[in-house]
């Protein structure tokens, strides 16, 4: 499953619409042009990591977690710093942040203006969407009998996400591993 496909299961579509109140469909659209760039920023924080791709857990926990989901898709108003602060991180500049929003414009239609104000909502439905797959995974992570524990410097519960090996395997390998450089 795509992360836009995973984004929509969680109704980020219906709650991206109602705060910034616009159609589902421009919702859509404008998440489907806008994801494309967090991801790769994510990609690219979790590149710059000494860990590397199993340092994205740390990096996430760190810009908020699985909350920053919750937030969007709660029914209370969304906090957007948060989403800000997500931006300045993998962006660098709120002029960054403008080139993205520009770009997605050209591909979607969807005006500049409406993107900028959705860009912090989207990256904060992306960047919890992983936190919070990556929690809900810690139970899962089993060690085969003689292997050694897993520990936190070897990427741990991302690492058994990614696959042996960080492969690529699992939901965010498939996630941040598609994307083209």
């Amino acid at each position: 499953m795509d992360m836009m496909s995973a984004l929509q299961q969680e109704g980020s579509v219906e709650a991206v619409a109602s705060q910034l109140g616009v159609a589902p469909a421009t919702a859509q659209s404008g998440i489907g042009a806008l994801l494309p760039s967090v991801l790769e920023g994510l990609r690219g924080q979790a590149d710059s990591h000494p860990q590397g791709l199993g340092g994205l857990g740390s990096i996430l926990a760190s810009l908020g977690g699985g909350g920053l989901l919750s937030n969007v898709l709660g029914p209370e108003p969304t906090n957007i710093d948060q989403g800000n602060s997500i931006l300045g991180s993998i962006f660098g500049s709120k002029d960054g942040s403008r080139a993205v929003a520009a770009d997605a414009a050209q591909k979607s239609g969807v005006a500049p203006d409406l993107l900028k104000k959705m860009l912090p909502l989207v990256a904060m439905l992306a960047a919890g969407y992983l936190a919070k797959h990556i929690g809900a995974n810690a139970g899962a992570v089993t060690v085969p009998a003689g292997a050694a524990e897993p520990h936190s410097d070897s990427g741990g519960i991302l690492g058994s996400l990614l696959g042996s090996g960080g492969s690529g395997g699992g939901i965010l390998g498939s996630i941040l591993g598609g994307l083209s450089r």
